[in-house]
């Protein structure tokens, strides 16, 4: 089985391109992501054929095995995947992933690319659980669904927050688990959040791509930030378009190729 390695922002994930899914892929995600003994990645993304249209399908699974609805970082890696492997140069490309299909524009098959995705329509999520709306008070605080569900939390200081302690916590709320997102305005400036993350399935991660659009979805609607934000992560920076199918800009870029032994 023949891997390559990408990251978004330090979210990195190992893709396999394919005709048919691998059986057992929950568990062969777990033993290839794990940093101590695998190769160690965020998740293992699996490229199929695209089906109805599509170019591309794609499945993705966390590092702890779980199924992921949807990865704004994962589809930039899965994009440059399949660009280095056909040779496209400049591309567009319709992936459809577990929250719907996206339209995925490349500007090269290069090793390191600048990518950008149509996210598709941000539900309302579950809602902010009780618990949770006790504790941060008269906070700032909303979910959002991309495909995936987020909580997005405004803090005065988002870098001073313990997100390992905080997102266990109030991922334990929620039956299917869920994203969290914390942010706080960039020196005050309304085209800039700072924001740190905890991925469901993954833990405290450097970079959230779905997370960035439901931060600055969110943010706009209280009136925190303009329709085109940068968000700042750990990992770097992306660029959101708000509006109603939100705009994720970002880069990918390639790591390496792995031979596995399933």
């Amino acid at each position: 089985m023949r891997l390559t390695k990408h990251h978004g922002l330090g979210n990195d994930f190992l893709v396999y391109l394919t005709d048919e899914e691998p059986t057992e892929v929950s568990a062969l995600a777990r033993r290839i992501c794990d940093r101590r003994t695998g190769i160690g990645a965020d998740g293992l993304i699996v490229g199929l054929p695209g089906i109805n249209g599509s170019d591309l399908v794609m499945v993705l699974h966390n590092a702890d095995g779980s199924f992921a609805e949807m990865s704004g970082n994962g589809i930039r890696c899965l994009a440059q995947a399949h660009a280095m492997a056909n040779q496209t140069g400049a591309a567009s490309f319709e992936i459809d992933t577990g929250g719907g299909r996206r339209h995925v524009e490349i500007d090269g098959d290069g090793p390191e690319a600048q990518i950008t995705v149509s996210m598709g329509l941000v539900g309302a999520g579950p809602g902010v659980h009780d618990e949770i709306a006790n504790e941060v008070g008269h906070s700032m605080s909303a979910t959002a669904d991309l495909g995936n569900p987020h909580l997005v939390l405004v803090v005065e200081d988002c870098s001073t927050v313990d997100m390992s302690d905080l997102g266990s916590r109030y991922e334990a709320f929620y039956p299917d688990g869920i994203n969290v997102e914390v942010i706080s305005l960039s020196r005050g400036e309304s085209d800039k959040l700072d924001m740190v993350v905890w991925e469901r399935g993954v833990g405290v991660s450097q970079a959230c791509g779905t997370g960035a659009i439901a931060a600055a979805v969110r943010a706009n609607q209280w009136n925190l930030v303009r329709d085109d934000v940068h968000v700042q992560m750990p990992g770097g920076s992306v660029r959101v378009l708000v509006g109603e199918e939100p705009i994720l800009v970002g880069p990918a870029e390639y790591v390496g190729a792995i031979e596995v032994s399933v």
